[in-house]
């Protein structure tokens, strides 16, 4: 163990303790927490609207705040960006994670006040750390430098006091001064915003550092480490970082990457540890099943994925949430995000402590012939169907492809491999069969040919998916590609992209 994680011994295990606490008083802890929330909020302009002085209990707040999407606060963060001031939280706010969405061309912007900030964001960094040294008590975590994949920041053209840019970004620029000793790259690469010269000064500089853990989300983590492969022609990145032992990672399912990463730091005892954050929030961390956050400014509520659709939804509680149901998650959290539809699904696989599982998305699945599939389901899916065919991906989406009215319909893949498969009917083959094991309504409408035919994949050229994300000013580490989705819209995209490059 390090002099310097020895001196942080007694600060690790406050966190603790802290954290020890929510677990033990989930209910009361969120309670709290939302009668603060209303509490600052109460005269600002979205608190005045739903008086929220006289809210003194969740059942009123979720009877009478309506949930809202993007679209809806989406006028409230236009005053805010104008500097406007309390307009959903308190005060001015100065700065905005931009962010592309996955189902939305234009980018959203969610305020990141400095309570968001210190309270959820940094905060949610620093319990994950914590509850990571505690079950790996002899790591030299602090014995040398976490590499952070992060984006780029700007000013907005119409107001330059306020900020905008990767949640990422803002979180590098934030840190506290006496964190910046055990971070790589330097606060000027990390945020550049060419990816390309990012990426290049990146690579030279970890090479001569003595590197522990990385952060990054998958996909563009691969980018860098294979980057520095490219520079000092080593086998793999243990030989360049022999004393690296964490990745954290989030953002994407890691399931299609595991292997890949496997091959780049092949130790086994090498250790991956999930992390739930968004521009919206820090919510949760874990290596499998992730322990979810109950003091960190969010207060959740979730709707039952078999009543989403439905006119008049009903929303519940942690006290009424059940083991293996799908939930949309609804937040109302420090940087004025009142009831707000993350668009994300999550399962609950224990209820003390309460630990979830990410399952997808709202709005990204494919349903068109009755099948439910879920983006879990398929990043489980592709990752059996490459372990079969001794291949990799890069990324992938799909969609439903519509025969005509006499003929069954079938799902389309677009994958751009890292590793091809020798024989791509058989990885096609491979999928289908996964598929049908893990999502037994898929099975169902598979059967016999009647309703889905055997899924159509498409192999794309290396850099399409990168490429294409370029061309709509999304290319970057918080940008990512639309898994699944009930319309052609993106492998139409793709398609008239890939002809015209």
């Amino acid at each position: 163990m390090t002099i310097v994680h020895s001196a942080l011994k007694p600060y690790l295990k406050l966190r603790l303790r802290r954290i020890q606490h929510t677990i033990d008083h989930p209910f009361t802890t969120q309670r709290t927490l939302l009668k603060k929330l209303i509490g600052k909020a109460a005269k600002t302009v979205w608190g005045q609207r739903y008086d929220y002085k006289s809210i003194n209990d969740p059942q009123i707040y979720s009877d009478r705040v309506p949930v809202a999407d993007y679209e809806t606060l989406k006028p409230f963060i236009k005053r805010m960006m104008s500097g406007e001031p309390d307009v959903l939280w308190p005060g001015v706010t100065h700065r905005f994670a931009k962010s592309s969405g996955t189902s939305n061309d234009k980018s959203k912007y969610i305020p990141l006040t400095r309570r968001s900030l210190i309270d959820n964001h940094l905060k949610g960094g620093k319990d994950t750390i914590s509850l990571w040294l505690k079950d790996n008590p002899s790591s030299q975590f602090f014995g040398g430098k976490t590499m952070l994949m992060g984006g780029s920041l700007e000013r907005f053209p119409k107001n330059p006091n306020t900020i905008i840019g990767d949640v990422s970004a803002h979180l590098i620029k934030n840190t506290p001064w006496w964190i910046s000793p055990f971070k790589s790259p330097d606060q000027h690469t990390a945020l550049l915003a060419d990816w390309r010269e990012k990426v290049e000064r990146m690579a030279r500089q970890a090479i001569g550092e003595k590197i522990t853990s990385i952060a990054g989300v998958p996909s563009w983590t691969l980018v860098l480490l294979k980057k520095i492969l490219e520079l000092t022609g080593a086998n793999h990145i243990l030989e360049v970082m022999p004393k690296l032992q964490l990745y954290l990672h989030g953002g994407v399912s890691f399931a299609p990457y595991r292997e890949q990463f496997a091959a780049l730091l092949p130790n086994p005892r090498f250790s991956y540890h999930e992390v739930y954050n968004a521009s919206e929030g820090y919510f949760a961390s874990g290596h499998k099943d992730l322990l979810l956050f109950l003091n960190h400014g969010i207060y959740y509520e979730f709707i039952p994925m078999d009543e989403f659709d439905s006119e008049s939804p009903k929303t519940c509680t942690l006290e009424d949430v059940e083991l293996g149901k799908n939930y949309a998650m609804i937040i109302s959290t420090s940087s004025g995000l009142w009831r707000y539809n993350l668009g994300d699904t999550v399962e609950f696989r224990e209820l003390n402590p309460f630990k979830i599982r990410i399952t997808g998305r709202t709005q990204h699945h494919i349903n068109a012939f009755g099948e439910e599939l879920m983006v879990a389901n398929a990043d489980i899916a592709l990752a059996k169907a490459c372990h079969a065919t001794q291949s990799s991906i890069v990324d992938y989406t799909a969609a439903p492809l519509h025969m005509g009215t006499k003929d069954a319909g079938r799902h389309e893949w677009f994958i751009e491999f890292e590793k091809q498969p020798a024989d791509l009917e058989i990885f096609t083959h491979q999928l289908d069969q996964a598929l049908k094991t893990i999502n037994s309504d898929y099975e169902a409408k598979r059967s016999k040919d009647l309703v889905l035919k055997k899924p159509l994949v498409k192999s794309l050229t290396k850099g399409t998916f990168h490429g294409w994300l370029k061309s709509k000013k999304k290319y970057g580490g918080q940008n990512k590609v639309p898994r699944l989705s009930n319309s052609r819209q993106y492998l139409d995209e793709l398609t008239a992209w890939s002809s015209k490059n």
